[in-house]
């Protein structure tokens, strides 16, 4: 009995337990080596023999794409494909397939996104710190006057993809008043221009792509036109925010407080003045990973290294390619 002929996947990150018993059923077909993201060595020796590239957050160049003698696919794990931009172009003319996967990871992001509304909002990680400390009781005379319920606020969402839209399912559900930006006026009555939703929002939530567009989308000019009580989220990518101006504005009191996944620079360098600031809640741009996302992003990648195998059509892909 012939065996199923092998896909050789390079996933460019380090699995657990359970991503390891998610691909022990697929063995028989699916070889795939692990490689962590700062391990260059194990990167370019595993490269030349990759059908498959899973790519998390690492930036892939057009030189890599070029020593990967034998890709067929560039698989992001994850909607944004910004960190492989530039690598696109080379895999076309290489004949090589790059897909994402739209959604897959919004349920994840968006229920981080309003844990991190949540936690600004509810001045979360100063009350954490007043009780360790136990200088919380009786509390701030402030708090009753400075924190909220989001179900009392006006929620902007700039974007409105897949994570803005199950942001919005949420909060709505809390009491919350919705609008929403995106590239044109969509005809609802939610729908404002950029400068209007700024205005007009309590908490600011982030869900653009990182573009030349959306670079640095919210500078000195954009943040002064916030409330000095609102609350700026952001999930999706750092250099959309000018991180200087916000730490400006959030010192100065021209802004309530900051909830970020996301930075310019990442791993966030230890100087960047948001790490020092009392009023900024922070994570390591992991709202997306969650062991639900993890199997979702498995999934897909999965069949799409069967479509591959069998010699179907690729899904998701955001080049086009000649096969």
């Amino acid at each position: 009995m012939d065996r199923t002929p092998s896909v050789r996947v390079l996933a460019h990150f380090l699995p657990g337990d359970k991503v390891t018993a998610h691909l022990a059923a697929h063995r028989d077909w699916l070889d795939v080596r692990f490689c962590a993201a700062d391990d260059d060595d194990t990167f370019y020796r595993e490269l030349p023999e990759a059908e498959v590239i899973w790519h998390v957050l690492r930036p892939l160049t057009a030189e890599d794409v070029a020593k990967g003698e034998r890709l067929r696919l560039i698989h992001k794990l994850g909607a944004g494909v910004d960190t492989i931009a530039i690598a696109v172009d080379a895999a076309t003319e290489r004949g090589i397939g790059v897909a994402n996967m739209p959604g897959a990871n919004a349920p994840s992001v968006a229920e981080g996104t309003v844990l991190l509304m949540l936690a600004a909002l509810r001045r979360l990680p100063e009350l954490d710190r007043a009780t360790r400390a136990g200088t919380g009781w009786p509390p701030d005379t402030s708090l009753g006057e400075t924190v909220r319920d989001i179900g009392s606020t006006t929620v902007g969402l700039v974007g409105y993809g897949n994570v803005a839209k199950r942001v919005e399912r949420i909060v709505t559900a809390m009491g919350a008043r919705v609008l929403h930006t995106s590239t044109r006026d969509d005809g609802t009555p939610q729908w404002r221009t950029l400068a209007d939703l700024l205005a007009d929002s309590d908490i600011v939530s982030l869900h653009l792509p990182l573009t030349p567009a959306t670079k640095g989308l919210l500078d000195d000019a954009a943040l002064a036109t916030m409330k000095p009580e609102a609350v700026l989220v952001n999930t999706s990518r750092g250099p959309i925010v000018d991180e200087r101006a916000l730490a400006d504005a959030l010192r100065c009191g021209r802004l309530a407080a900051a909830g970020l996944d996301v930075f310019s620079v990442e791993p966030v360098v230890p100087d960047n003045p948001l790490l020092s600031l009392s009023n900024v809640v922070l994570s390591p741009h992991v709202t997306w990973l969650t062991a639900d996302t993890m199997r979702r992003y498995l999934d897909v990648a999965i069949d799409n290294c069967e479509r591959l195998r069998d010699g179907r059509d690729l899904a998701n892909l955001v080049n086009q390619v000649t096969r």
